[in-house]
């Protein structure tokens, strides 16, 4: 038999399939990785910490504070080195705090205001912030995400609108919990309850938070008008 010609005439090779000697001539297919677990949201099993505020309003107020009085003295100590007299007020501090004894009402009152401004700077250096942004949970690892509690508060809200019977619905959304108090005008309260029970777990899964809110769900008849 001829080998198959080319277009011009020339012999070509067929494809060679070579076969492994120790898998004896089966064709194994490559490892397939598991997809990652998911959870009823959509997003991948993890949550997320708190977002960490960059505290840019008390950092400018410690640093405008130490600028100020490092510059006062560095002034000082430079009009004392060329033999001109100090700041008037470098002195008299001086003369009072050797002066006053330690249990004087002042010096006492000083050191609490300096205590209670070191406790906040401690308080606020330990602690994220933020507490208006509810982490999300993280499909993936380099990717953080935030949900502001007024959006989340409106996304409640307008699901709650959706449920028949809701006249209206005011919706107060905290870290752990999400108070919720409706209007019904022409429903039970309790059946009205029962179906806003059910949208708004729906809802909040839907939300996909690292942290989801407990529910917490009034319903009211509106009241008497005059």
């Amino acid at each position: 038999m001829s080998e198959p010609q080319g277009s011009e005439g020339t012999t070509q090779r067929l494809p060679v399939i070579e076969k492994e000697a120790d898998t004896g001539g089966e064709y194994e297919a490559p490892p397939v990785e598991a997809p990652p677990v998911l959870d009823d949201t959509g997003g991948e099993a993890g949550g997320s910490g708190r977002f960490w505020s960059a505290r840019r309003v008390p950092a400018g107020i410690v640093a405008l504070l130490l600028l100020a009085v490092a510059g006062a003295f560095l002034y000082d100590i430079a009009a004392v080195r060329a033999r001109r007299d100090g700041l008037s007020w470098r002195r008299d501090l001086a003369r009072q705090l050797a002066e006053r004894p330690l249990d004087d009402t002042w010096v006492l009152v000083g050191a609490g205001v300096a205590g209670l401004l070191g406790l906040w700077l401690i308080v606020l250096a330990g602690t994220p912030g933020l507490r208006a942004v509810l982490p999300m949970r993280r499909p993936h690892a380099d990717v953080r995400a935030g949900l502001h509690r007024d959006a989340a508060a409106t996304v409640l809200r307008d699901r709650a609108m959706e449920v028949s019977g809701v006249q209206s619905v005011r919706v107060r959304m905290r870290r752990t919990r999400a108070d919720v108090r409706a209007v019904s005008h022409f429903r039970e309260p309790d059946d009205v309850r029962a179906d806003l029970d059910a949208t708004l777990a729906a809802a909040v899964r839907g939300l996909g938070l690292s942290h989801p809110p407990a529910l917490s769900v009034h319903v009211a008849r509106p009241g008497r008008k005059g």
